[in-house]
């Protein structure tokens, strides 16, 4: 899944090199090859910080700006979520990347039946507007920016953030925030949804609406192709499907009046990186391409900046390993070593124990320190692009173009990606692909040091981040003494307005945060969500 296949159909014969996305590579490259595919410098190149941004988005690339630092943070209760987020803060990072529990994720409140075991498990539990002032307590909403990784209720926690912001005294238009809210690639590679494909996109295209008129400096949606390749799609694939999704947000947006010009630049994008270096930066070479052409020619995007392809490239939660976890360090510097020579405007690391646990602050500042390494040490903010020129790298950039071209065509031959995931098409595909890919580790076909290859027999200790039960009993009795405390009439009123919105196909991001500045719970308000829309039945993959 993020390796190559190097393959000798007898002793003596040349080990031929198969990239994941199918990509067969030739021993040796030169001019010929850049012939043979019709390389036209302005047409697939340019120059850096001109269209169609191949080689940056900024002219100066990393030597203007360097790349922004987010490491994924956040667990237990909101207090200790805060200690963390200032820790991180101190060491030098410059972005929040929020982890929310599986709970919250799922619209259910710490003290539900749902939530017993998970309450802090896997990020940090959120109950109310309570939670959010302590977790941010201290967090300069006008300098931090904060990416929250939530979906199914995105538009909530993008309401809560905005009433927190307004309680400490910023303006909304000072807040910068970057809620994941994708539902779609949730239905297709990671399974976090509640709602019905349709209800499901029209919430994540009520926040983006949201704040094209209201939050100038947040980004509603960041379009996760991340999950989809850690779910087991290919390279290829990973693009294809994210800039897929996209046109469906797109044509949802224009659907309502709305110019593309006004909102496709605060899209922005969550890429993965793990697994053959050349393939990685040929495959955000070609993304970056590929995404200025699709909204140039086929919306009419004139804005030079709304055609940037902005996100975040980290890597890479797949490309871990239980076995020998140390190597992980090394996997991930050269996964951020490929996210900087491809480009990176914001990249994260997974820790090296993260195959194992929550991160400890050890291997956090661990991954913090290999990213200013690579930017403060090691040259790769002297010039834009390195890379560009290459025989090899030109020729592998072009032919990943033209893949994933190929498989966006697909999609839209079925119908469309809301057709496709309704349907299953998409999940059927990435599940095989995962399943045969599984095989190909175990049988050796693909090399993974540690695992099947260079096998030690005693494994290291790892320092586990260790499952603290008081979590959930604090985390309860704050959402006990919240419902004691609050105004309860607010409540239900506002939990009334938010219904009203929902049925009528109003947008409910207003609602919503009048929900939270009544301290309604998450619980409360997706429980308004799931009477008036109902729940997902996920359609039969095999």
């Amino acid at each position: 899944m993020g390796v190559a296949r190097y393959e000798k159909n007898d002793k003596d014969a040349i080990e031929e090199v198969i990239y994941q996305s199918g990509i067969k590579v030739k021993p040796v490259y030169g001019p010929k090859d850049l012939e043979e595919i019709g390389f036209d410098y302005e047409k697939d190149l340019g120059d850096p910080g001109q269209y169609p941004f191949t080689r940056s988005l900024h002219p100066q690339g990393y030597r203007s700006r360097a790349w922004t630092t987010r490491q994924y943070t956040g667990f237990g209760t909101p207090q200790e979520s805060n200690e963390r987020f200032k820790y991180m803060i101190a060491h030098g990072q410059t972005g929040l990347n929020v982890a929310f529990d599986l709970p919250t994720q799922m619209g259910y409140d710490s003290d539900s039946p749902n939530a017993e075991g998970e309450v802090g498990r896997v990020g940090m539990a959120v109950d109310s507007l309570r939670d959010f002032e302590i977790a941010f307590e201290g967090i300069r909403f006008d300098s931090i920016g904060s990416g929250l990784t939530i979906n199914a209720v995105a538009s909530i926690m993008l309401a809560m953030y905005q009433a927190v912001a307004e309680k400490f005294g910023y303006a909304k238009e000072q807040i910068s925030a970057t809620p994941q809210n994708d539902i779609l690639k949730e239905m297709i590679g990671r399974g976090a949804w509640i709602f019905p494909v349709e209800p499901g996109v029209r919430l994540v295209c009520d926040a983006v609406e949201y704040s094209v008129k209201h939050l100038p400096r947040c980004n509603p949606v960041s379009i996760c192709g991340y999950h989809i390749r850690e779910s087991g799609a290919n390279p290829v694939q990973e693009i294809a499907y994210a800039f897929e999704i996209a046109r469906a947000y797109i044509d949802n947006l224009k659907d309502r009046g709305l110019s593309p010009d006004e909102f496709v630049g605060r899209f922005s994008f969550n890429l993965n990186v793990y697994g053959n270096l050349w393939e990685q930066v040929a495959k955000f070479r070609a993304a970056r391409k590929l995404w200025a052409r699709m909204l140039k020619e086929d919306y009419g995007v004139s804005d030079k900046k709304n055609l940037y392809l902005r996100g975040l490239f980290g890597g890479g939660g797949s490309g871990l390993t239980k076995e020998q976890p140390e190597n992980n360090i090394i996997r991930g510097a050269y996964y951020a070593l490929a996210a900087a020579l491809s480009g990176a405007q914001t990249t994260a690391l997974c820790s090296f124990d993260e195959a194992y646990t929550i991160p400890t602050p050890r291997a956090a500042l661990l991954s913090l320190r290999t990213l200013e390494i690579l930017m403060e040490e090691v040259g790769l903010r002297d010039t834009v692009d390195p890379l560009a020129g290459s025989y090899f790298i030109e020729t592998l950039t072009k032919e990943m173009e033209e893949r994933i071209i190929a498989e966006m065509r697909r999609v839209q031959d079925m119908g469309g990606m809301v057709h496709a995931v309704s349907e299953g098409y998409i999940q059927r595909e990435v599940a095989r692909q995962a399943y045969e890919f599984e095989k190909s580790i175990q049988n050796g076909e693909v090399t993974k040091v540690g695992v099947n290859k260079y096998v030690e027999g005693e494994q290291p200790d790892v320092e586990l981040h260790e499952y603290d039960d008081s979590w959930a009993r604090t985390q309860i009795a704050r959402l006990e003494e919240l419902r004691r405390t609050r105004d309860h009439r607010e409540v239900v009123r506002s939990l009334k307005t938010l219904e009203q919105a929902a049925r009528s196909g109003g947008n409910v991001m207003p609602a919503l945060v009048d929900c939270c500045r009544a301290y309604a719970t998450v619980g409360e308000m997706t429980g308004v969500f799931r009477d008036v829309f109902g729940e997902w039945s996920e359609p039969r993959l095999f």
